[in-house]
């Protein structure tokens, strides 16, 4: 179906003991290393991609498959990642788009859980959009807030721990003739982190 309206796909697959291919893969394209030994991979080149055509059971032509080879130190075997597309890219930069779409999905993830932007509420759709926008300008500020703005102590934190953190404490707000002090407790921002 993704092919008559001429889709571009991309898909992870998952190997498991049916797939005899998966765990053959290393060996039979890529090779076991530059002294042909099972585990040592090569050492000027960590990450290898391939592209290659199969057929599964279940489709009805063959497909083509990226492959990420990746040894590690100390690793007996390598690991090894597969995805189908029909994308004419080379295997890297379908391996590079695959992971950037995962990255956006641990991004929703975040702003899901710190914000509860999935609470629409709203009766109609259009109140629901504007929220939802709301939803993500507030998680963007708060990326802005981490990244750029506060020190790099704090910039590893998530959008959850700063919004308890920072967001939902009592400030006492004391204003001078040029500038205005924000008092917050010690106990949630040390006085140090700021200095």
């Amino acid at each position: 179906m993704q092919q008559l309206f001429s889709i571009s796909f991309v898909h992870c697959i998952n190997c498991n003991v049916d797939a005899c291919w998966c765990q053959c893969f290393s060996c039979e394209f890529i090779g076991c290393g530059p002294s042909g030994g099972v585990g040592c991979g090569p050492v000027n080149k960590p990450v290898v991609y391939r592209s290659f055509a199969n057929q599964a059971h279940r489709w009805d032509r063959p497909r083509r498959v990226v492959a990420k080879v990746q040894w590690h130190q100390g690793e007996l075997f390598p690991r090894v990642g597969f995805i189908v597309t029909n994308l004419d890219w080379s295997a890297k930069r379908v391996t590079r788009f695959y992971n950037r779409r995962g990255l956006a999905e641990q991004w929703i993830k975040k702003g899901r859980y710190a914000l509860n932007w999935t609470r629409l509420s709203c009766h109609g759709f259009e109140d629901n959009q504007v929220r939802l926008r709301l939803f993500v300008l507030a998680c963007n500020l708060g990326n802005f807030l981490r990244r750029l703005v506060l020190p790099t102590a704090v910039k590893h934190r998530s959008l959850t721990t700063m919004r308890d953190k920072l967001v939902k404490i009592g400030v006492k707000i004391v204003r001078h003739a040029r500038y205005v002090t924000f008092q917050l407790a010690e106990v949630a921002v040390p006085r140090d982190l700021f200095r």
